[in-house]
């Protein structure tokens, strides 16, 4: 009884040597020819039909012949003719590598991955940690139909903001939100939610929300310093320019102890950090990260006549931010000192050649009223009678209003600061206690 044996291996090719099996993976399977049984005429299609197509035209003819008219077991020809096959079909694997274009699929060598440069892979993976502290903001307004009189909301403008704590609550700058009706917040999931106003501070454009959001959904963003910044370190800007997803921006720390006026109110606001990351509309109220992924500004505001960016772009510094929202958080309100004075323009006390702040008026149920400062008025004659010119507070020096207010920031409600005023040609010291705003009080 003889018993054939098979080798079988699986390659991956395509050659004209070895026509296309149906099968996406090509087997060629080689016969130890010293083995195989005499064939019949029974099975000769079938051995001719399953194994021959495989082999080169030359050896088809010659295995054939040899296989119907040998039988010996052994035979020293069919050893070499053996070889000679396995030779053959091995020369013919390696020229089909060479000369034969290798589908994705069927490739022997698979083409690394492109790589990315250490500082890129920092990038991307800051943008990735971070993105999901990240919200977008909505103000919808109140509109009414002229002709049929129904109420209804529109979309008035739009920011970002950021996830504070696991409690739901959102920072983002006042002008954000400034005249909504109705605010919503969309998380970084899409998933949307309607916000309400825990507080702000319009001073320094800042503003708290609260959402009911479940707690897995939030992820607050880790919070820095911004008292050791140093221009030329690098910093990362996410919002959501124009209604855009989540973008990404890079730059530089261009200037530091910058000053700029709050929207609403115009009072100034200290130690602003200037930055050329891109800052564009629909930035405001995002995150300014440094390269650790900490947070330490608020993106918001640009300089820029035409509103895009210009590379000038303004953030609050974390520092002031950090007090601001803890107060807001736990009363609602910011408890911010005033001398409860109106002050001129600081051309017009220039153009007296004086230096200090000139006192217009000095409600008397005001701090500065009760204490005696005077304001400016004008007498029976309709002459200008000027009032008393602030010109230090505490020792510290006063040439403007934002001298004033940069030392009223660094004082609280209740505190007892002198107020040295030139009234007419004497200098005069005034002890003044600092009271909150009246519609804070």
């Amino acid at each position: 009884m003889a018993a054939s044996s098979l080798i079988s291996t699986t390659f991956h090719f395509s050659s004209p040597l070895f026509p296309p099996h149906p099968s996406p993976i090509r087997k060629l399977t080689i016969l130890s020819l010293h083995k195989l049984p005499t064939p019949s005429s029974s099975n000769l299609k079938t051995l001719k039909r399953s194994v021959f197509p495989y082999c080169p035209p030359c050896l088809n003819k010659l295995l054939l012949t040899t296989t119907t008219t040998t039988t010996t077991k052994n035979n020293p020809f069919l050893f070499a003719l053996d070889s000679l096959l396995i030779l053959c079909t091995s020369l013919a694997l390696a020229l089909s590598l060479f000369v034969t274009d290798v589908d994705s699929a069927s490739a022997f060598v698979v083409t690394p991955q492109k790589k990315l440069q250490t500082d890129e892979l920092a990038t991307v993976r800051l943008f990735q940690e971070n993105t999901p502290s990240v919200v977008y903001i909505t103000n919808l307004a109140a509109k009414q139909d002229a002709f049929t009189l129904d109420v209804f909301e529109v979309p008035q403008g739009s920011g970002s903001g950021f996830v504070w704590d696991k409690q739901g609550n959102i920072v983002t700058n006042y002008h954000v939100i400034r005249g909504a009706s109705d605010l919503r917040v969309t998380l970084a999931d899409q998933s949307t939610f309607d916000a309400k106003v825990v507080g702000f501070d319009q001073d320094k454009d800042v503003a708290v929300l609260h959402v009911d959001a479940p707690k897995d959904k939030l992820r607050p963003i880790p919070v820095g310093v911004s008292a050791d910044l140093l221009v030329g370190q690098k910093v990362f800007a996410i919002g959501n320019p124009f209604g855009l997803d989540h973008t990404l921006t890079t730059g530089v720390i261009s200037g530091l102890r910058r000053e700029i006026s709050s929207a609403a109110t115009g009072r100034p606001i200290q130690d602003v950090i200037q930055t050329d990351a891109a800052i564009n509309p629909g930035n405001s109220g995002g995150p300014l990260l440094d390269s650790s992924g900490s947070l330490i500004g608020i993106n918001t505001a640009i300089y820029s006549p035409s509103g895009a960016s210009s590379g000038v772009g303004f953030s609050i510094p974390v520092d002031t931010v950090n007090g601001i929202v803890d107060q807001l958080v736990k009363f609602g309100k910011v408890t911010r000192p005033i001398l409860g004075i109106k002050f001129a323009p600081d051309q017009s006390v220039e153009q007296l050649g004086v230096s200090g702040v000139l006192v217009l008026d000095a409600p008397a149920n005001g701090p500065a009223g009760k204490a005696g400062l005077l304001p400016t008025k004008r007498d029976s004659y309709g002459r200008l009678i000027l009032g008393d010119i602030i010109t230090s507070v505490n020792g510290k020096k006063v040439t403007n209003g934002s001298d004033l207010y940069r030392i009223l920031d660094q004082c609280n409600v209740g505190d007892k600061v002198i107020v040295e005023v030139l009234r007419g040609d004497q200098k005069e010291k005034i002890p003044v206690v600092l009271e909150p705003k009246a519609d804070e009080s």
